[in-house]
């Protein structure tokens, strides 16, 4: 009687050990994709504070291209009140759009492509976008992770009972996965 006792106790404890185990990394790995969504944030508030320089800059050369401020403009304010996920990814792919217009602009105005504050504006936004780049592969691979174990047994029974629910990748925009035409 005592060793079935004493069988019954260990497989217990096993069984409470494993459970704990499970949700400690399912806390783990949902921590690890919060984290990444928030270094995603910081470059992207990065370069959303260097962007009000960029088009000052540009407007001193360029004072007649007023729809391109306002639409660059517009994109940023739309990516500071993005909120999730999907809006954020939408927003951020729409200013992605309007900075394009905004450097065809500057490649017209030679003077303004010699300009040092532009120069030194445009390689900082550079190293930004390497950085939102970097930070929205590392956020998708920790998702990634995140998901599979929300979504592999065991630890998906446990997902469900504790309220653990899949996250959002970081998408890119419908434009960005084509192929861009080259020609001369």
């Amino acid at each position: 009687m005592n060793l079935l006792l004493i069988i019954l106790i260990v497989i217990i404890i096993i069984i409470l050990v494993a459970i704990v185990a499970i949700y400690n990394g399912l806390v783990t790995a949902r921590n690890k994709v919060k984290n990444a969504w928030a270094q995603i944030d910081v470059q992207l508030n990065r370069r959303a504070d260097l962007i009000p320089n960029l088009v000052e800059t540009v407007k001193g050369y360029a004072a007649h291209e007023s729809s391109v401020f306002e639409d660059v403009t517009a994109a940023r304010a739309g990516l500071m009140n993005a909120n999730g996920v999907k809006e954020i990814s939408e927003a951020n792919n729409q200013l992605s759009s309007t900075l394009k217009t905004l450097f065809a602009v500057a490649e017209n105005y030679p003077e303004l492509k010699a300009n040092e504050n532009f120069k030194e504006l445009q390689a900082q936004l550079a190293q930004t976008e390497d950085k939102i780049a970097y930070s929205r592969q590392f956020y998708n691979d920790t998702v990634l992770m995140y998901n599979n174990k929300c979504q592999t047994f065991p630890s998906n029974i446990f997902a469900g009972m504790f309220g653990f629910k899949e996250a959002d990748f970081f998408e890119a925009a419908g434009e960005a996965r084509s192929v861009p035409k080259v020609e001369f």
